[in-house]
């Protein structure tokens, strides 16, 4: 059975790999190469971003076009790091080796395999975006979407990752909302977010920007200020008049907002 790995141990693990490297841009290509693991991109149609795999007494990663990996673009970079994740962190790797772990989630182990993604995603946003550089970026500055916009492309990530990783050890709260076709998919907020609860548990409120989006087709004016019963359920009629922004990025049927209190 493959345990649980301390996320401190993780951020530790990955963290110092980044930093052995004196580039901003942590080099994924130098990390691959130094660990003599061969890279693959090629189409293998809807069924995963990456995949490591080991064989013959050595470790492969597979890389899925057919998702949207480009070679060099922040969604590749992402799942380049989220496989080699499989690969440092000690319970993956000789989960890997042993068969314990298969290169695909399976339902029948649907939690543990949960967990171990999880564990994977956060050693690549560690790796990515080392606390250290992160914060040296953002150092005294007044949140605005154009800091996730600066960092993503400092660091070369998604917003969506950089957003995450901003409400996680960035210098303001942030609530980032995933919808898709307007239902909610995944949520994330940093601990300090003023508001705990989403107006509904499954739906995107309508009146909120991405609800407007998904409900009358409105394209987002960039970012935008909502109030709390917008978004949130349990306001209380002292915070009623609180001001927040959310800046909603739509693409056809999915769209990401992120929320914060100005």
């Amino acid at each position: 059975m493959i345990k649980n790995s301390s996320l401190l141990g993780i951020k530790h693990l990955a963290e110092s790999i980044a930093l052995e490297f004196s580039n901003i841009i942590t080099p994924l290509d130098l990390i691959l190469a130094e660990e003599e693991i061969d890279l693959f991109y090629d189409s293998y149609g809807d069924s995963f971003d990456g995949m490591t795999i080991y064989d013959d007494s050595q470790f492969f990663i597979h890389v899925n076009t057919f998702k949207g990996n480009r070679p060099n673009t922040p969604r590749s970079r992402f799942t380049i790091a989220h496989e080699l994740g499989h690969y440092f962190i000690d319970n993956h790797r000789i989960g890997l080796k042993k068969g314990l772990l298969s290169p695909h989630p399976s339902k029948n182990n649907e939690n543990i395999h949960f967990k171990i993604e999880r564990e994977a995603d956060y050693f690549a946003s560690c790796l990515l975006m080392p606390e250290q550089r992160f914060k040296k970026h953002i150092h005294r500055k007044k949140f605005e979407f154009s800091i996730i916009k600066s960092l993503s492309e400092h660091f070369q990530t998604s917003i969506t990752a950089t957003a995450i990783r901003f409400a996680d050890i960035g210098n303001h709260p942030l609530m980032i909302v995933f919808g898709e076709n307007g239902k909610i998919k995944w949520r994330w907020s940093s601990e300090d977010f003023p508001f705990k609860y989403l107006l509904y548990s499954d739906k995107i409120p309508e009146n909120s920007v991405m609800g407007e989006y998904f409900t009358n087709g409105r394209l987002p004016n960039e970012t935008e200020e909502v109030w709390p019963i917008d978004w949130f359920n349990f306001v209380k009629e002292d915070d009623e008049h609180r001001k927040f922004k959310e800046h909603c990025i739509p693409h056809k049927h999915l769209a990401l907002s992120i929320i914060w209190e100005v």
